[in-house]
C-alpha cells in the first residue's frame, strides 16, 4: 500500500492518514531504474551476490565545464517508506514545479528505494530472518555506489532527508563530506536512540518476535497479533495530539480511526520488513563526528514531534558542533503534523530556499 497524506509515523510512510480525510493522487510520476551492486559487504560482515536498489528520478542531469554534474538532489524517505514517499502532493506539488524550490527543470531529483524497503532488496524476497542485518551505515555506502556506478553522479547539490533519511543526512555529512554542498535533515536528532525512542522500537519487535505465529521469521502467514501490537504503539508515537483531537473529536470517530487504521497496516506490512527496518538504528550515533560536516546544515524539528521532543534540547546543543549550521524548531500551529511536519513543505519552504541560496556553489 502507498499512501499520500501527511502524518508519517516514526517515518512509516505506511501508516500515514491521520491528519486528512481523503488521500491525493501523487502529482508526479518519476522514471523508475534499478542498480544491482555485485557481493555487497555489510558492516556485520554478511555480504549478499547481489543487491537490488530500485529508484525514481525526476529532471535530468546537468554537468559543469569540469564534467561534474552539478544539479542532482537526493530525497531519503522514512522508515518504512519507499521512493514513492516523497511524492506525496503536500510535498511534491510544493516543491518540484516551475520556479518552486526543487524545480524539476533545474534540478536532477532521484529517490532510492532503501534497503529493506519498497522493492529493494529485503527479507520478504526470501531469505527472511537470514537476510543480512543491515544498518544506516550500509545504506548509505548502497547509496553512494548506486550514485556514482549506476546513475554517474558525482556530486550532490543537496541532500535533503525525512525522518531516518533524516538521521541517514547526518551519515552521509560526516562519511562523504566532500559529495554535497548543503544538506536539509528534517526531524531526527543526531545522538544515539535510547530513551522512549528506541523502548518504542524495541517493543515493536518484541511484539512481533512474542506472536507464536512469528516461527523464528519462518511463518507461512503473517503473524498479525504481533503486527497489531506494533502499528497500535507506532500510531501514537507519530501522532500529533491536536489534530488528532480536531480529526476524531468523539469516542466513535477516534475508534474508528483506529481500527481502519489497524486493518489497513496490518494488511500492507510483512513482519520480518518491520523488525529490519525498525532495527536498522540500533547502531546510529552521528554525534562523535558532526564536527566534520562542513558543509551548510539547515536543521529542521517541529516542537509537535513526539519522536523527537523539543524538550530533550539535543539539536539545540549539537547544532553549535557543525561549523556553518542552523537549527530551526517550528512551532506547534494549526499547520504542523507532529512528526510528519517534515513531509508537508508549506511550513518549511521559505528555509530550504535560504539553504539553496546560502550554499549555491561560487563560479
Amino acid at each position: 500500500m502507498r499512501s499520500f497524506l501527511p502524518l508519517v509515523i516514526l517515518g512509516f510512510t505506511t501508516l500515514a492518514a491521520a491528519q486528512t480525510k481523503s488521500a491525493q493522487a501523487p502529482a508526479y510520476a518519476g522514471v523508475q531504474g534499478e542498480y544491482l551492486a555485485r557481493n555487497f559487504h555489510f558492516g556485520s560482515g554478511e555480504t549478499l551476490p547481489e543487491l537490488k536498489l530500485r529508484y525514481l528520478t525526476l529532471g535530468a542531469p546537468h554537468r559543469n565545464a569540469a564534467g561534474h554534474v552539478d544539479n542532482a538532489v537526493l530525497l531519503l524517505h522514512g522508515t518504512g517508506g519507499d521512493e514513492h514517499s516523497l511524492f506525496n502532493p503536500v510535498f511534491s506539488t510544493v516543491l518540484f514545479g516551475p520556479g518552486q524550490p526543487l524545480d524539476i527543470t533545474k534540478y536532477y531529483l532521484i529517490f532510492p528505494d532503501d534497503i529493506g524497503h519498497g522493492t529493494s532488496s529485503k527479507p520478504s524476497d526470501g531469505l527472511h530472518m537470514h537476510f543480512p542485518h543491515y544498518d544506516y551505515d550500509d545504506m548509505i555506502r548502497s547509496q553512494h555506489e548506486m550514485l556514482l556506478d549506476g546513475l554517474h553522479v558525482d556530486h550532490l547539490r543537496l541532500i535533503l532527508g525525512t525522518s531516518m533519511g533524516c538521521m541517514q543526512s547526518f551519515v552521509w555529512g560526516e562519511t562523504y563530506s566532500d559529495f554535497m554542498d548543503a544538506l536539509m535533515p528534517l526531524a531526527c536528532n543526531a545522538v544515539p536512540l535510547a530513551g522512549r525512542n528506541r523502548m518504542t522500537r524495541y517493543m515493536a519487535i518484541e511484539n512481533i518476535e512474542h506472536d507464536p505465529n512469528w516461527k523464528n521469521g519462518e511463518y507461512t502467514s503473517e503473524p498479525t497479533e504481533g503486527l497489531r501490537d506494533a502499528n497500535e504503539m507506532l500510531l501514537i508515537m507519530g501522532s500529533a495530539p491536536l489534530q488528532m483531537q480536531k480529526l476524531y473529536p468523539t469516542r466513535e470517530s477516534a475508534e474508528e480511526y483506529v481500527d481502519k487504521y489497524l486493518d489497513r497496516t496490518v494488511a500492507s506490512t510483512d513482519a520480518n520488513n518491520l523488525i529490519y527496518y525498525v532495527n536498522a538504528s540500533r547502531n546510529y550515533d552521528p554525534s562523535k563526528n558532526l564536527a566534520k560536516i562542513k558543509v551548510p546544515v539547515m536543521w529542521i524539528n517541529s516542537a509537535d514531534d513526539f519522536i523527537n521532543p523539543p524538550e530533550l534540547g539535543i539539536a539545540q546543543k549539537q547544532v553549535h558542533e557543525m561549523p556553518h549550521a542552523q537549527f530551526v524548531l517550528l512551532p506547534i500551529t494549526d499547520a504542523t503534523r507532529g512528526h510528519g511536519t517534515h513531509t508537508v513543505a508549506s511550513i518549511w519552504k521559505d528555509y530550504l530556499v535560504q539553504l539553496l541560496a546560502e550554499s549555491e556553489p561560487k563560479p
